[in-house]
């Protein structure tokens, strides 16, 4: 993982589940060098940006889409 200054000429999209209200939003870069995924905090797309394997990013992915287990 590596953190660094906002990239300017992604274009970013976050979840539609997100709403409109900007609330607590990550977005990902739709475009990106295949490997890579840039995420950011919606909230200060100017601010650091994240750089995650995709496979690490897939696998979070997958894991918000499992149905929560209660004990």
């Amino acid at each position: 993982m590596e953190t660094g200054p906002g990239p300017r000429n992604l274009q970013w999209r976050k979840s539609s589940y997100s709403g409109s209200t900007g609330g607590e939003c990550v977005e990902v870069a739709a475009t990106c060098p295949t490997g890579a995924v840039p995420v950011r905090d919606s909230k200060n797309p100017s601010g650091p940006v994240v750089t995650v394997g995709a496979g690490a990013w897939q696998a979070f992915v997958d894991g918000l889409r499992q149905p929560t287990r209660r004990a």
